[in-house]
């Protein structure tokens, strides 16, 4: 069974900094691309970053400079670090697990994080 488990969000004031953790089990986490959406209420989700199995990333132009993805295979572990907060980068933000020999996706329980002061 494939579980993908986010912790870190919270709330935090324009310009703090947070780290969203995701937790894989149930698959071959070195592997697959880890990918790091959003929702905010009324709006689509939408891709904040990628790490790819070989390490390179990509950012949304809105995050970049801001943001870092990372992983730690030994851990089945991804990581975004959020610095410089702002009000819109309020969401739910979700884990998602893309396999690199179907087009399989896993996702997680997500996570909300609010920046307000």
């Amino acid at each position: 069974q494939v579980q993908l488990v986010e912790s870190g969000g919270g709330l935090v004031q324009p310009g703090g900094s947070l780290r969203l953790s995701c937790a894989a089990s149930g698959i071959i986490f070195s592997f697959y691309a880890m990918h790091w959406y959003r929702q905010a209420p009324g709006k689509q989700r939408e891709l904040v970053a990628v790490i790819r199995s070989g390490g390179s990333t990509n950012y949304a132009d809105s995050v970049k400079g801001r943001f870092t993805i990372s992983r730690d295979n030994a851990k089945n572990t991804v990581y975004l670090q959020m610095n410089s907060l702002k009000p819109e980068d309020t969401a739910v933000y979700y884990c998602n697990a893309a396999s690199p020999v179907a087009d399989i996706n896993y996702w997680g329980q997500g996570t909300q994080v609010t920046v307000s002061s």
